[in-house]
């Protein structure tokens, strides 16, 4: 059986190809600012991942704050860093932050446990 990190990037993965392959120049252009918008420049990558969870949680986009735990696992980020920013943004993002700080706690531990 799939784990929940296994089951998220196999499908970010062939939704994103299929998306991709659509040849739409506006989408490319989004996803590849996307990308871009996260590699080394003034903020290092690790603080642009904090940054990019911190935001994702405050929206609610729970497919986002995945994608930034991911990101942040692989940058080497504690946990402790981690749930700083989560505490954070739902400080800014209000009550209503707290399931989705449910599900990106749940995803963090996922990632802790598939990753040993």
């Amino acid at each position: 059986m799939k784990n929940k990190v296994e089951e998220f990037n196999e499908y970010r993965a062939q939704m994103n190809e299929k998306i991709l392959g659509e040849n739409n120049k506006v989408l490319k252009r989004i996803f590849n600012l996307d990308t871009n918008a996260f590699t080394e420049g003034a903020l290092d990558k690790r603080t642009k991942e904090l940054l990019g969870l911190v935001a994702s949680l405050v929206l609610r986009c729970d497919d986002c704050v995945k994608y930034h735990l991911e990101s942040s696992y692989k940058a080497n980020i504690s946990r402790e860093e981690v749930m700083e920013t989560l505490s954070i943004g739902t400080l800014v993002g209000g009550t209503i932050v707290i399931p989705h700080l449910r599900r990106a706690f749940e995803y963090w531990e996922e990632l802790e446990e598939v990753k040993e």
